[in-house]
């Protein structure tokens, strides 16, 4: 057992660790042992008393003296109850970084050699305010919608950690991979020690009392801590009403993430200066923008609709450019919550220290302790089968990673089915458990182009078509920092990463299947060529928006065939998705691609719902709300000039539902295209 007792907003705390079942069992009895002992101080011998063993909470209140805050004198009992449920797993599992102490409060830039934490306190915002709350999350975590609107609540999803007794903050070290490439000169040292949550802080995990879930609470915008790399520590408005709204979106839209639980701004004048984007640079256009048309002798040898894609694609890069201005922005803090936030790049940090310490050393042991965490905090299956057992057999390593890989197959192949680009797909920017996460330069697809990214710093590697290879890299960066638990080692990671690549083959060949309306009877492979080798070229060389265009299929479905047969009729439920009319030898291919695709829809629909099934199919897998960036710079720029809320809130309840019809309001304001000057503006069209 290790025993530990100490003092926290009045409060006696006693922690029992264990790894032991059998002693687990025997815990209540010790505690009350413990707790009738002498308390430290007079002060907490009034106090309430909580106690954590190794995944149960006991409430003792009485033993210790006196009762749990309560009565007309506490403002969010809910909230404060939190602390009740608390069961902070990453702490009671994994390490503490030895030199915490010594460093204390642990606020500043430093490398960190060892262990899986440092505990670190949020920085609290000055008068703080909830904007922003998700109702479902609220229910999750067992607080009260009135409670929602205490200051307790407030002060503690705002940076207080002294709000809610009982709880824990800790911050992270990870490592990062950019395609399969580890680096460090990302850290501050050059060594990979000084990396991690910049400015994420964990304030605690607790268990849902209803269902079992464990739920971790994360703030980010949360302050500095060791691995803030010499940052503020802060978020801003614009960004964490991108990241509220984005984290909700995405859930409701069927695809794995984290959610977010509150967005609470600052009233008391906190704020931070970040470059932005001058809208007057917007008129002068991109250094090389129309540089290159289509006369150009180098583009001779394509054929017209090639030229013009090239073109296209050239010119939209050349216009993205950095941001050129300095703004002063309001600071915001997003609770984002999940069963976990483990990363690749957790991983890949303490198997990069382990190989080249030895497999007898501390490295290696940490190694193993971090993916045994991954392991009980993602795939229950799995942990099963070592729960009574130490460390990690090479078999439950193996079958890790097969789990993650089918995980983050279901994730990127989601993002396409949405058109959901995140822009910057690092390893440390991959959760074990297949989640999407850090909502920075995210953006949906607005025209469709496969080299679609947000962020002027993508590339063609995290582009919005190429995330399936950018998964399987980071799942490679996975399996080789699992290498030393396996069995045959890097031998048997590589043949696990190849085996991984038919689970993205096959996500992605499902989902191809799904958007266009055919049955799970229908053969995937046929599906996904008829995607790959006629739809998504016509998509590429025209220029049409990708979410209006497959919502809108379903109106080619229900044509007659006599409708079918006339050209115009044909193309109809689909025109609203064109930013610019096709030309004839276009529209004559999308005329045949419309033609060709019903018939084979219509073709499986016969044993498989008909018509009704078809269109139930298409609304089922394409959504008509998503949040295209022009949406969201009209949430923010609202909140920003006016302190309105009311357009990110009726974003947010449209994108909650994002594939019934909605109100008529909805569908006139959310669902169209984007409009042309949103296709160019630095900070909607492009950002850094």
């Amino acid at each position: 057992f290790l025993l530990r007792r100490r003092e926290r907003a009045g409060a006696v705390v006693v922690v029992v660790e264990t790894r032991h079942r059998r002693m687990r069992r025997g815990a209540p009895g010790l505690l009350r042992r413990v707790l009738a002992s002498p308390p430290p101080s007079p002060r907490c011998a009034a106090a309430s008393s909580s106690v954590v063993a190794r995944g149960i909470r006991f409430n003792m209140s009485g033993l210790g003296g006196g009762a749990a805050p309560s009565g007309p004198g506490v403002d969010g009992p809910s909230v404060l109850t939190l602390g009740d449920r608390a069961d902070h797993s990453w702490v009671w599992q994994l390490r503490e970084d030895p030199d915490a102490p010594k460093h204390d409060p642990n606020k500043s830039s430093r490398q960190v050699f060892s262990g899986h934490y440092v505990r670190v306190a949020p920085t609290p915002l000055r008068k703080p305010r909830l904007a922003l709350v998700s109702p479902d999350m609220l229910e999750e975590l067992g607080i009260d919608e009135e409670d929602a609107k205490s200051e307790t609540f407030a002060r503690f999803f705002g940076g207080d950690a002294a709000a809610v007794p009982g709880m824990e903050s800790w911050a992270t070290p990870y490592a990062l991979a950019i395609m399969g490439q580890r680096q460090s000169s990302n850290c501050p040292f050059g060594t990979g020690n000084g990396y991690g949550d910049g400015r994420a802080v964990s304030v605690g995990e607790i268990v849902n009392e209803k269902t079992g879930t464990r739920l971790e609470m994360q703030l980010k915008g949360g302050g500095t801590t060791p691995f803030c790399r010499g940052g503020d520590g802060r978020a801003v408005l614009r960004s964490s009403i991108r990241e509220f709204l984005a984290s909700e979106a995405m859930h409701a839209l069927g695809v794995s993430t984290t959610r977010a639980l509150s967005l609470v701004v600052s009233d008391g004048g906190d704020t931070v200066r970040r470059p932005w984007y001058n809208p007057k640079s917007d008129k002068k256009g991109g250094m090389f923008a129309g540089m290159l048309t289509e006369d150009d002798p180098r583009l001779a040898k394509f054929p017209p609709a090639t030229r013009r894609q090239i073109v296209r694609q050239m010119n939209g890069q050349a216009k993205k450019r950095d941001p050129d201005v300095m703004i002063e922005e309001s600071c915001a803090i997003t609770t984002r919550v999940a069963p976990s936030f483990t990363r690749v790049g957790h991983v890949d940090l303490f198997a990069r220290r382990a190989i080249r310490a030895g497999k007898n050393s501390d490295a290696h042991a940490e190694l193993e302790m971090i993916v045994r965490h991954a392991i009980f905090r993602e795939f229950p299956e799995v942990w099963k089968t070592i729960e009574d057992a130490p460390g990690v057999p090479p078999e439950a390593a193996a079958a890790f990673l097969r789990a993650s890989a089918r995980a983050l197959a279901m994730m990127v192949a989601g993002w396409l089915r949405v058109g959901f680009c995140q822009g910057n797909f690092n390893a440390d920017n991959c959760l074990v458990g297949g989640r999407t996460m850090d909502y920075g330069p995210f953006g949906f697809v607005d025209k469709y182009d496969p080299l679609f990214a947000k962020w002027t710093g993508s590339g063609e590697h995290f582009a919005f078509a190429n995330q399936p290879a950018a998964g399987l890299a980071n799942f490679a960066v996975l399996a080789s920092s699992v290498a030393p638990l396996l069995r045959d080692g890097d031998e048997e990671a590589n043949a696990l990463v190849a085996e991984a690549r038919l689970y993205f083959d096959e996500a992605v060949s499902d989902v191809r299947r799904a958007k266009l309306g055919f049955s799970e009877d229908y053969d995937a492979e046929t599906a996904s060529d008829m995607y790959e080798e006629t739809l998504e070229p016509l998509m590429a060389e025209s220029e049409v928006d990708y979410i209006v265009l497959f919502r809108n299929l379903s109106g080619v479905v229900k044509l007659s065939d006599e409708d079918v047969s006339e050209d115009a009729k044909v193309m109809a439920p689909t025109s609203d998705a064109f930013y610019a009319a096709p030309d004839e030898e276009q529209a004559k291919r999308w005329r045949a691609f419309l033609r060709a695709w019903r018939s084979a829809v219509l073709a499986d629909a016969e044993s498989n719902g008909g018509v009704d099934g078809v269109v139930e199919r298409l609304c089922a897998a394409n959504p008509k709300y998503v949040l295209r960036e022009w949406m969201l710079v009209e949430a923010y720029d609202a909140a920003k000039r006016s302190n309105d809320f009311g357009v990110a809130q009726d974003l947010f309840d449209a994108t909650r539902r994002p594939y019934d019809e909605g109100t008529d309001a909805h569908s006139k304001r959310w669902f169209r295209r984007a409009p042309d000057a949103a296709l160019e503006a630095g900070g909607t069209a492009f950002m850094s």
